[in-house]
């Protein structure tokens, strides 16, 4: 039963893979896309590997296949490894910037609110358990593939909304340099 339900997950991946390839060539935009792609390791179906030094998210689908994206990872200093989990899923979120944030720019407001062109959050955010990381959009998308962040994961807005249609709160994120 658990095979079949992999090979519906695998397939259902490839149909939306392609079908997003399809609007993405149909609107002659040249963002990058999630992309089914073979993986190892040993993870668990559901699970979230974040390769900083690819700058590539990975959901793993089965033991041999994920859905890859381009993420946009920390700058040299701000980079972490470790495994945690997705502890909360926002849409729009509001965003208050951490105290290293502030302190570098003394200047950005207190808070920015949900659906601003200036919210770093973008679109929808996914916060992980320990500290004051998130995957989450950008309304930057050129920032995405780079090492630009404070050590949050970001993501082109159209690859959050996917990502977070897919995964639940309590998913493994394990992130690797």
């Amino acid at each position: 039963m658990r095979v079949g339900a992999v090979g519906l997950a695998v397939k259902a991946a490839m149909v939306t893979a392609s079908a997003l390839g399809a609007l993405v060539a149909g609107s002659g935009t040249a963002l990058a896309r999630p992309e089914l792609v073979p993986i190892a390791g040993d993870y668990s179906p559901g699970t979230i590997v974040v390769k900083t030094g690819e700058r590539k998210l990975y959901l793993v689908l089965d033991g041999t296949h994920a859905m890859r994206y381009t993420v946009g990872v920390g700058k040299a200093g701000r980079q972490w490894a470790g495994t945690t989990k997705i502890d909360g899923k926002y849409k729009y979120p509001a965003w208050a910037p951490p105290a290293d944030v502030k302190r570098d720019k003394p200047n950005i407001p207190d808070v920015i609110p949900g659906g601003s062109p200036q919210n770093p959050m973008g679109v929808a955010a996914m916060t992980l358990a320990g500290g004051e990381y998130a995957i989450h959009g950008t309304n930057v998308p050129g920032s995405v593939g780079g090492y630009v962040s404070y050590g949050c994961i970001r993501m082109l807005n159209a690859d959050i909304t996917d990502l977070y249609e897919r995964v639940s709160i309590g998913t493994t994120v394990v992130v690797t340099r």
